[in-house]
């Protein structure tokens, strides 16, 4: 048993020693270098086959993503000089109300300009003005609705209906 282990408990290196066995253990890796390189050359290829289907799966998802983008973008409004229009209240601040409208109007297309520019009459006055037409939405009345009869509920008194 050697002073040095007596003293620390374990066994002494001295760095002669490590450094044969990391010349032994770097010659025993390097030994066969065309094997190496063809190991490398192989990692190489992985790795650009991996790029190419991650370049692939990108496009792919690029291609769904303008789809689905596409498919919520808002077709073109093309007005008819005559035709019925609501216009979006620009001026409504946050605290409006939940149940006040957004949209006022009906109004009368008088004549529609080119880039999306349109003059509109109000039905009630004869208030002419130029507004962009992404502040105007189609009004559809229906005739139906307007012509039908609503049975009225009394709510301070309800009835109730027979089981």
């Amino acid at each position: 048993m050697s002073p040095f282990r007596v003293v620390f408990g374990k066994a002494c290196h001295l760095p002669v020693e490590i450094q044969h066995r990391a010349y032994w253990a770097v010659k025993a890796c390097n030994l066969d270098m065309e094997g190496a390189g063809k190991e490398r050359k192989l990692q190489l290829q992985e790795l650009e086959e991996i790029r190419l289907t991650a370049y692939e799966n990108s496009k792919f998802y690029k291609e769904k993503t303008k789809k689905f983008h596409d498919q919520k973008l808002v077709t073109k409004k093309d007005f008819n000089i005559g035709q019925k229009v609501l216009l979006y209240k620009s001026r409504v601040g946050p605290m409006s109300g939940k149940l006040r409208s957004k949209w006022e109007g009906p109004f009368i297309v008088t004549q529609v300009f080119p880039y999306g520019a349109v003059e509109i009459q109000e039905e009630s006055s004869d208030r002419i003005f130029k507004v962009n037409g992404h502040r105007l939405r189609i009004f559809n009345e229906n005739q139906d609705m307007l012509n039908k009869t609503m049975d009225g509920v009394n709510l301070t008194t309800p009835t109730f209906l027979p089981p």
